[in-house]
């Protein structure tokens, strides 16, 4: 059979799947990302059903994935918003940057795999899933919620961090030298600075350029400058998904809101074939010997994400009840660490690290909105009691 057929008979099978996945999780009240992962597992090395040639295409599409991930995150927040959620909530989320980095980081370590992986699976498990999160806010009718905006901060603060720690990432997982790694961090912190100074100051010189009132020409012109500052991001050795996300905060108000708008069915077609590309590189027999493992650093991470709500929530004066919704909807992992994950296990960072991720994220993911709804009863009751 052709080359192309099979690449087309591939790809077809795998979003059709990926289709009826998505129904599942949608009739089950779940986030659809676990299934994603676990069609990953299936469909790689190892799997029920190993794919022979769409491997490589699916790779591309998973780049594309993350971009648009993380582009439409950025369009939820302007540069002001970031500044101001920095200055206001920086103790909050020096709390949370310690509570949760800290379990992945020592976890590494005691297993003995080295300092490098030790900070990328210190990021595994620091930043909360902001889609999904959203999701729990929006589906339990959270939104309104006097602690909503204290987790919403908390996000902002986890995504500028991440502006920062991904390339500090990216250049200890390339393994340069001590000054080349300096230079390197030097030139990805300079960057993302840059870019926050031309948003702030130039946001709406950006907005110009960008704005269309046809939908068309909208959609290419953000997808256009998202990939080309993602590309000139990767060369400056800033992760190219910080760059799309920059783009996203350079624009605001109405223009992002169309753009998010578009970029929506794009973002999930290409997100969902990012989760299974993850889940592709993850070979199934190697999650067995770390799911003991996964499951007690997940643990550790409810009850340090649940700490951080509530340390934030009572900083803003925020009841018992508040509190407790608060570090629940900030428990789900997803988008970030699998992207972090991804990322350590390109650069070949500890053969478990990937399927130790996989399996954490594919716990957090299914029990984080799981969770929220079976804590509902017992939040109102503690409201009606207060």
């Amino acid at each position: 059979m052709h080359h192309t057929a099979i690449l087309f008979l591939e790809f077809g099978a795998v979003l059709l799947g990926l289709g009826v996945l998505g129904a599942l999780a949608l009739r089950a009240g779940i986030s659809p990302i676990p299934l994603y992962l676990i069609a990953g597992l299936a469909f790689g090395t190892g799997g029920f059903l190993p794919l022979a040639t769409s491997e490589e295409f699916i790779a591309t599409g998973a780049e594309l994935g993350v971009i648009l991930l993380l582009l439409t995150l950025g369009l939820e927040y302007n540069a002001d918003e970031l500044v101001t959620s920095l200055k206001g909530n920086a103790p909050a989320g020096l709390v949370d940057l310690v509570l949760n980095a800290a379990p992945g980081a020592i976890c590494a370590l005691l297993l003995g795999w080295g300092p490098v992986a030790a900070v990328a699976m210190a990021g595994v498990t620091y930043a909360t899933s902001s889609g999904i999160t959203a999701k729990v806010l929006s589906d339990l009718g959270w939104i309104g919620n006097r602690e909503t905006p204290v987790v919403l901060s908390l996000l902002v603060f986890e995504d500028l961090t991440m502006a920062v720690y991904l390339p500090v990432l990216t250049a200890m997982l390339a393994g340069v030298g001590l000054a080349a790694g300096a230079v390197t961090v030097a030139v990805a912190l300079a960057t993302v600075s840059v870019v926050l100074l031309v948003a702030l100051r130039f946001g709406r010189w950006i907005e110009a350029f960008v704005s269309s009132p046809n939908s068309e020409v909208l959609l290419l012109k953000v997808v256009g400058l998202a990939l080309l500052v993602a590309g000139i991001a990767q060369e400056l050795q800033v992760s190219a998904a910080v760059g799309a996300f920059l783009v996203g905060i350079a624009l605001s108000g109405e223009l992002a809101e169309d753009a998010q708008a578009l970029l929506a069915p794009l973002r999930d077609l290409f997100a969902a074939v990012f989760f299974v590309f993850f889940g592709l590189q993850t070979d199934p027999s190697k999650i067995p010997p770390v799911a003991g493992l996964a499951m007690a650093l997940a643990l550790a991470s409810i009850v340090t994400k649940l700490l951080t709500g509530v340390i934030a929530a009572r900083r803003a004066g925020i009841a018992k009840a508040g509190r407790i919704r608060a570090g629940i909807a900030l428990v789900p992992r997803g988008e970030f660490n699998i992207v972090i994950a991804g990322l350590a296990v390109a650069a070949g960072a500890h053969p478990d690290l990937g399927p130790l991720a996989a399996t954490y994220v594919l716990i957090l993911a299914a029990f984080g909105p799981l969770a929220a709804r079976l804590v509902q009863p017992l939040v109102e009751a503690i409201a009606k009691r207060a």
